[in-house]
Parts: structure tokens; sequence; C-alpha cells
């Protein structure tokens, strides 16, 4: 049983599979060879994760395929429902990276209340001989205690993200397709608290929140554009760390201009890859490539699961 993991696969995940008899091949195969190489060396399971796209051509093509997995939450860059209906199991690890993709927003809010991620930029050329002129700039921060985050999409990372922001003293306000409210446990000092969180409608998180995070699937159509901008608080901050496209960041550029937004916060981009010049060179955005799960615990939480899942598949097909 030879396993294929084309983006890597953390040692706890290899480990794990080896020791339950499986082969396992992390050397990286170019998208063009995928097709001949799945086929030549007979592949059951293929493990990719942001990287390497399955699409219905290796679908259709690679008829050894048993179960395509996703290192990490969204599945956008597989035929998920076209893998299926052709009998392949097809899963992803939603659970191991939610810690991590909270504490990266958070390093991101608090980069953008005290001005860090332009700091960082101009310190090293100016520091010495605009110290004063600098300090002045980043005079005019804010407290994150006693704001407002709203939470666009209240799955495993919108909550894990609701009790980060609790336990720093802020208010939360969730707004997801599904349930009345949400219990949040947050633990400090080894104790543990249980917050109950309110479902609101998306016009009440959008005028009530200070700050509004993103955390849903991809779409092909903006969740945030001009008209919920509008809707926005003056000075408030956008942060998203969920799937590129799902805001406007043409508009959000432009409320960044006009001051209706204080700071955007981005990890993930319109045409990744390949992000627009103009969102990486403003200077009231935060900025990170796309690393939201990428830590060395959530890795080796995720490897964990994908083994979980695939030793768990074949023992029950034996």
């Amino acid at each position: 049983m030879k396993v294929l993991a084309n983006d890597g696969i953390a040692a706890s995940g290899k480990t794990a599979l080896e020791n339950a008899g499986f082969e396992v091949i992390t050397e990286t195969v170019s998208q063009s060879d995928l097709v001949d190489v799945i086929n030549r060396e007979k592949y059951e399971v293929l493990l990719v994760r942001s990287a390497t796209k399955v699409r219905k051509d290796i679908i259709d093509n690679c008829p050894s395929l048993k179960m395509i997995g996703r290192g990490g939450v969204g599945m956008d860059n597989i035929d998920v429902e076209y893998a299926r209906s052709k009998g392949i199991e097809v899963f992803n690890t939603p659970a191991s990276s939610s810690q991590s993709v909270a504490e990266l927003v958070m390093a991101h809010l608090f980069g953008a209340v005290r001005f860090l991620y332009d700091a960082n930029r101009e310190m090293p050329t100016k520091g010495n001989s605009d110290f004063k002129v600098l300090k002045k700039k980043y005079a005019k921060g804010i407290e994150l205690r006693g704001k407002t985050i709203g939470i666009y999409g209240f799955g495993r990372i919108g909550q894990a993200l609701a009790s980060y922001a609790l336990g720093c003293g802020m208010h939360v306000m969730a707004h997801n397709l599904q349930g009345d409210s949400f219990d949040i446990e947050v633990e400090v000092g080894g104790q543990k608290v249980v917050v109950e969180i309110e479902n609101h409608s998306l016009d009440e998180v959008l005028s009530n929140s200070d700050i509004i995070s993103m955390h849903v699937p991809s779409t092909d159509q903006y969740l945030i554009g001009k008209s919920e901008l509008e809707k926005m608080k003056d000075g408030a901050i956008l942060i998203n760390a969920a799937r590129g496209g799902v805001i406007d960041e043409k508009v959000a550029l432009e409320a960044l201009d006009s001051g209706k937004l204080a700071h955007l916060a981005l990890d993930v981009f319109e045409g990744e890859p390949e992000p627009s010049s103009a969102v990486l060179q403003h200077e009231k955005v935060s900025l990170s490539p796309h690393i939201g799960a990428a830590t060395l615990e959530a890795q080796d939480r995720i490897g964990t699961e994908l083994a979980d899942n695939i030793i768990a598949h074949y023992k029950i097909e034996v």
C-alpha cells in the first residue's frame, strides 16, 4: 500500500503510516507528471496541502487512487464531489490547525493596533535618522481590551479565535449560518470558564464590531464588498485568514485610503500565489504568506490526523 505525500507530511504521520505497513513517499512530483507517476507507482493514497491540485484529469486517469487527503481545512484545490462520485474517499484535517490560525489572527491584530507591521518596515531604514518622527507616527495605538471583534464564520477556527479574544478581555460577536448560540471554553491559569456567544445577523456584526475577522470557506463571490464595508464602523479593522476572494481587496484598499478602514490584515489573497502589488505595498496592510497552519504543532497534529484517517479506512476495508 503506497502513499504519495506530494506536499510533505510531518514525521509523526509518516511514522504512524509506516508502522501500519504503508510505504510513504514524500518526494514532490510536479503537477504535470502526477498522472504518470501515480499510475507507474500504483499509489493508492494521495496526500496534498494547497500546492498540488487534484482535478478531474487526475481523478479520471488514476484508477489506483482510493483516497485523497488534504492536510488542512479548505479543499478548494480538490474536485471533492467528483472524486467521491468515482468512489474515492476525500478527507481533510479540520481539527488540527484551528489554534494556529487563531493565534496568527491575534498576532496580526496586536501588530495592527500598535503599528508593528509598519514599524518593522521603517525602523531598519529610518530608525537612526528619523527616530522621533517614527515615534510620533506610531503614537496613536489602541488597546484590544474592551473592543468588539466580529467573527464571520464560527466553526472550529472562529471559535478558537473567540477563546483567545475573550481571554484578552474583548467582546465577541458571531455570525454563522447555523446555530443560535455557542459555548466557548476559555482556560486561564488552569481554570476553565464557559462563555455563551450568541449568533447575530451579519448586519449586527458589521455595524457593532471594531474588528471583523473572516473564517469562512472559499466562495465564488465576495462576502465583504462595498455595501458590507459601508455598514462597518469608521476606523474598523478587517482581517482575512480564510481564503482569498472572500473580500474585495480593491474596495478594501479604497476603504483604507478614505479612512473607513484603519487596517487590513491578510494571510490569504486574491490571485494567490501572485498577490496584487497594490495590496502588498499599501502602508496600512499587515501581511503574511498564507501561513495560518504553518506551526510545528499544527503540522504534527495534521500528520497524525491524516495517518489516523488512512489507517482507519484500510482497517474497515479489511
